[in-house]
């Protein structure tokens, strides 16, 4: 139903509509400003408009997972093509998802051909998955610690829109892909931090509602 009200008031077509929607949905974000081309609204949302920087970081680590499974079992052909194409889509993340002036990993808008407006945790992935020069690591976690770093741990994004997957909420897995990603570049001061205080807050929660 409420989709249903959002794809009237957006007033475009409701393939293209749902089709952002379910998008959003696969992502594991949603919903999320990240998704959205005004950075507020769900009318908006664009998400088969961009190129994702967590979704690529993880495809990257697939491929290399695969070639690296037909190397062990002796299949070098199979191998091969994999390990190029990680290659590639490394090269394409620091291309179209690295943002030089900023110092910070972002979502681009292939459609538009520019970076989506909202900063998120997804920034965190190419750390961990390695992707990442040092330089970059370096230039990422002080983004992380200025910007993201708040009592409870890292938030989502900086946008406060009512999403859950925006400001003021925190989630596990992004904490732990953000922790383990600053600790592969020696950032380990800033990675306690975020576990401790991602961690305290969880206590908390647990004293005052028994989950």
């Amino acid at each position: 139903k409420v989709d249903v009200e959002f794809r009237e008031e957006s007033g475009r077509a409701p393939e293209e509509f749902y089709t952002d929607v379910r998008a959003a949905c696969e992502s594991g974000w949603d919903f999320s400003s990240r998704w959205f081309e005004d950075g507020q609204n769900i009318t908006t949302i664009v998400t088969a408009d961009i190129i994702p920087v967590d979704l690529n970081a993880l495809l990257y680590n697939l491929e290399l997972t695969l070639a690296q499974a037909y190397q062990e079992a002796g299949q070098l052909d199979k191998a091969a093509p994999l390990l190029q194409q990680a290659s590639q889509r490394k090269m394409a993340i620091q291309k179209y998802c690295w943002d030089d002036e900023l110092g910070f990993y972002r979502d681009y808008n292939f459609v538009k051909q520019d970076f989506t407006p909202v900063l998120s945790l997804a920034a965190a992935f190419p750390l961990y998955f390695g992707v990442a020069d040092t330089a970059q690591a370096i230039r990422t976690a002080q983004v992380l610690q200025t910007d993201f770093l708040k009592p409870g741990g890292l938030l989502s994004t900086k946008n406060n829109t009512g999403q859950q997957w925006d400001a003021p909420n925190g989630w596990a897995p992004l904490q732990l892909i953000a922790i383990d990603g600053l600790k592969k570049y020696g950032e380990n001061e800033l990675a306690q931090e975020i576990a401790t205080r991602w961690i305290n807050l969880n206590k908390i929660v647990y004293k005052n509602t028994g989950k």
